[in-house]
């Protein structure tokens, strides 16, 4: 976890980024590090966690992070919780919480509340079409000997 708040305070001063800082862990050894790198990469999803997440895929060369732990420096956004659990990290350690967060200027509850809201009345509305045809693709999933689960 101190590593992880490291990395947040030093993105902070050297300009890279939000103050966010996550460490994915496998057997006590540091596999991978990420700091948010939002605002230098122009990338809305280069959060920590994500950050994190990626290198530690590819250095391991896996998409699936069971036996690894997450040390972040504040609890995760729901984008960053959902791609914890498509990583399927065992567990998750956090430093501050998302009212922390949400105090320094990163709120994330207009997306928990839109969750709630049906797909029409949501900020950024969300329409539904053509399900029939977007249901070849499962269809052909189904079909297909050699995928890969996951």
């Amino acid at each position: 976890m101190s590593r992880a708040i490291q990395l947040s305070v030093e993105n902070v001063r050297s300009g890279q980024g939000g103050p966010f800082g996550a460490v994915v862990v496998k057997n006590d050894d540091i596999v991978a590090e990420g700091a948010n790198r939002v605002t230098s990469t122009k990338d809305p999803t280069a959060h920590a966690e994500v950050v994190a997440i990626r290198e530690a895929c590819r250095k391991l060369g896996v998409f699936d992070l069971e036996g690894c732990d997450l040390y972040t420096s504040c609890e995760p956004c729901p984008m960053c919780l959902g791609a914890i659990y498509w990583a399927r990290l065992s567990r998750i350690y956090f430093g501050g919480l998302a009212a922390d967060a949400s105090a320094a200027g990163f709120d994330d509850s207009v997306i928990y509340d839109q969750f709630a809201l049906p797909h029409p009345e949501r900020a950024i509305p969300m329409v539904q079409m053509m399900r029939q045809e977007a249901l070849a693709a499962f269809r052909a999933w189904a079909d297909q000997l050699n995928k890969m689960p996951y």
